[in-house]
C-alpha cells in the first residue's frame, strides 16, 4: 500500500556517511527531511545536495535534521561529496544513506517491491521515482510527500516554507493561505465564531464568511 500523509514513517536501520542510524531514534523529538536521489554523480542531484548543505543552519534552527539517500553504497557517497562541495561551495555535513539493495527505496514506495538486484547495475532512469521528499514529525508521522521528475530540480526553499507551516499549524489552530511565508497572516478555522476569534486573537480580517485572517500567532 502506498504511503500517505499521517502514516507512520517506516522505521529502518541503515549505513550512512555518518555511521549506522536507526531512523526513528535518529529523528528523536524533532523533525526530519528525508530526500532521495536515483544515483550518485548525477547532475541535477549534485546541485540539490549542495543547496541543501547551504540550508543546514536554517533547518537546524527549526529543530529539523536532514537525511539524504541514494541507491548507491556509502563509499560512493563519500566520493560524490567532494564534487558537491566543489560545485556548490558547501560541505555536505548531513548523513547520506547507502541503499545498494534498494530496501529503503522500496520501503518508502519509491521503487516497486518487484525491483530486483542491486543498484550497481541500474541507471538513473531505472530509478526515476527515487526523487522524493518526506517530512517526518516528532511523532514519526509523515507530514509531507513530494516526488519530482528526473529533469526538474527540487525547490528546497519551498520545503523550508512548508516546514514552517507544518510546525506552526501543529502548534496553533490555524491554516496558512496560498504563497504564505513565515510572519504573514494566517487563516482561522471556519468553525470558530467571531466572538471566539476576537477572544483568542483580538482583531481579524473577514475576507469571506468562511475565510477569516489573523496575525500569525507567536510563542
Amino acid at each position: 500500500m502506498s504511503l500517505r500523509i499521517n502514516d507512520t514513517a517506516p522505521d529502518f536501520t541503515a549505513e550512512t556517511t555518518a555511521g549506522t542510524i536507526h531512523f526513528h531514534e535518529w529523528v528523536g523529538d524533532g523533525y526530519a527531511v528525508l530526500f532521495s536521489h536515483p544515483k550518485d554523480f548525477t547532475p541535477v542531484c549534485t546541485t540539490e545536495l549542495g543547496y541543501m548543505a547551504g540550508l543546514s543552519d536554517d533547518f537546524a534552527q527549526r529543530n529539523t535534521k536532514i537525511l539524504g539517500i541514494s541507491v548507491d553504497p556509502v563509499d560512493s557517497h563519500k566520493k560524490w561529496k567532494s564534487d558537491i562541495e566543489k560545485m556548490s561551495g558547501h560541505t555536505v555535513d548531513y548523513p547520506m544513506i547507502g541503499d545498494p539493495n534498494m530496501e529503503i527505496a522500496k520501503l518508502y514506495d519509491m521503487l516497486p517491491a518487484s525491483a530486483e538486484g542491486e543498484a550497481g547495475g541500474r541507471t538513473p532512469a531505472d530509478n526515476a521515482t527515487v526523487r522524493s521528499v518526506f517530512i517526518v514529525g516528532p511523532d514519526k508521522k509523515i507530514k509531507l510527500i513530494l516526488t519530482y521528475p528526473m529533469t526538474t530540480g527540487r525547490n528546497f526553499d519551498e520545503i523550508l516554507r512548508a516546514l514552517d507551516s507544518i510546525q506552526l499549524t501543529a502548534k496553533h489552530q490555524v491554516s496558512t493561505p496560498v504563497q504564505w511565508k513565515n510572519g504573514e497572516d494566517v487563516i482561522v478555522p471556519a468553525s470558530l465564531s467571531e466572538e471566539d476569534i476576537k477572544g483568542k486573537y483580538g482583531t481579524f480580517d473577514p475576507v469571506l464568511p468562511y475565510l477569516r485572517k489573523v496575525k500569525q500567532p507567536t510563542g
